[in-house]
C-alpha cells in the first residue's frame, strides 16, 4: 500500500488501535471516526481509497452506514463483525460491502484483505480486469477466453468462463451466491447455491493444483465465493 487514505469507522478505541497499527505503512494515512454519522461525513469529505467499517456501532447500524456510503461512492468497504450469522454476512455484501473480517482477527489477515481490495480497485480503474493474468502456473486471458496451465491450453465451457470472469473481476472480494448467479444467469429462476456448486467444482478441477484444498476459488461457507489472489 502507498499514498492511500483509509477511513476506519469503529467505536472501540482498542480495535481502532489494532486496525491502525495493522495498516500503518509509509504513505498510508489513517483517519478515524467513532460514530456512523461521523464516518459518513468523513467519507464524503475525504473520499478515502478504502473504508474499514465496524458492524456494531453505537449510534447507527453498520449496514445502514454501508448503504449510505454506497449511494455515492465506489471505494472498497471491508466490514469488521463480531457476529457469525451467515445471513448477516450475506445482507452486508448485498448492501454493498466488498468483504468482511470476523472478530477476533489477525493484523496479517486484515492487511491481506485490504491489499486485495486496493489491488482490485487499481485494476478496475486501469481497465485491466480482462487482461492477461499469470498466477500459480496458470495463464488466464478472460478477454480471449484462453486458459493455459504450464503452456498447455485447457478448455472451459462458455458458462464456466462467465463464472470465472465474474470472480476475476472481483478478485479479493467476497461475492454472495446470489450476486454471482445474477451476473451469470440474469433473470433466471433456480437455486444459486446448487448451480454454482456444480460450476465451481468444474473450475477447481481445471484451475487448482489441488481441487480438494482450493487456494484460488475460496468458499466462504454459507455466503459465497472469493477469488483469493491476483498478480
Amino acid at each position: 500500500m502507498s499514498e492511500h487514505t483509509i477511513l476506519v469507522i469503529e467505536d472501540e478505541p482498542q480495535i481502532r488501535r489494532v486496525v491502525r497499527h495493522a495498516l500503518a505503512e509509509e504513505g498510508v494515512r489513517i483517519i478515524e471516526a467513532e460514530t456512523g454519522r461521523d464516518g459518513i461525513d468523513l467519507a464524503a469529505a475525504e473520499r478515502p481509497w478504502l473504508v474499514v467499517l465496524d458492524l456494531g456501532l453505537s449510534d447507527t447500524a453498520g449496514i445502514t452506514v454501508c448503504r449510505e456510503i454506497r449511494k455515492w461512492a465506489i471505494m472498497p468497504i471491508i466490514v469488521l463483525s463480531a457476529r457469525h450469522a451467515e445471513s448477516e454476512k450475506v445482507a452486508l455484501l448485498e448492501a454493498g460491502a466488498d468483504d468482511y473480517v470476523t472478530k477476533p482477527f489477525s493484523p496479517a489477515e486484515l492487511r491481506a484483505r485490504v491489499n486485495a481490495q486496493l489491488r482490485r480497485a487499481r485494476l478496475s480503474e486501469a481497465g485491466a480486469t480482462d487482461g492477461l493474468i499469470r498466477i500459480n502456473g496458470l495463464e488466464i486471458d478472460p478477454g480471449a477466453r484462453v486458459l493455459r496451465r504450464e503452456g498447455q491450453e485447457l478448455h472451459l465451457t462458455a458458462t464456466e468462463w462467465d463464472v470465472l470472469r465474474v470472480l476475476l473481476r472481483n478478485a479479493g472480494r467476497t461475492l454472495t451466491h446470489q450476486q454471482i448467479f445474477r451476473a451469470v444467469w440474469p433473470g433466471s429462476p433456480g437455486d444459486p447455491q446448487q448451480y454454482l456448486r456444480v460450476y465451481v467444482a468444474r473450475l477447481r478441477r481445471k484451475l487448482e493444483a489441488d481441487p480438494i484444498r482450493p487456494r484460488l476459488i475460496v468458499t466462504e461457507m454459507g455466503v459465497g465465493y472469493r477469488f483469493a489472489a491476483m498478480t
